[in-house]
């Protein structure tokens, strides 16, 4: 079993920035792809970034291009989202999720709220 926890969130004012964590309880972590998504009030989830197993090949929506960065250390099962010029529209709840494969994520975490005020 996977167990996914992340942190970080809170309230910050446009343009800036907060730096999401997530951890995982799993000793084969190098052995999952993991993704970032979000999901905002009335809106459907979207991925936000993806990282692969190395933590060469990563994945960012166009609407986070240039604003955020996902890195990972195997060493310590650990991912990370770095967030700048953070925009009202960037308000929801991000959710850590892993999986075996690119694009099929098995295990989420719970999340955490990040609401940016104009």
């Amino acid at each position: 079993q996977v167990q996914l926890v992340e942190s970080g969130g809170g309230l910050v004012q446009a343009g800036g920035s907060l730096r999401l964590p997530c951890v995982a309880s799993v000793p084969t972590f190098r052995g999952f792809t993991i993704a970032w998504f979000r999901q905002a009030l009335g809106k459907e989830r979207e991925i936000v970034a993806g990282i692969g197993r190395l933590g060469i090949s990563r994945y960012y929506a166009d609407s986070v291009k240039r604003r955020f960065a996902i890195s990972r250390d195997n060493t310590i099962n650990m991912v990370y989202l770095q967030m700048n010029s953070l925009k009202p529209d960037d308000t929801a709840l991000y959710c850590c999720a892993a999986g075996s494969n690119v694009g099929v994520y098995t295990y989420w975490g719970q999340g955490t709220q990040v609401t940016v005020s104009s």
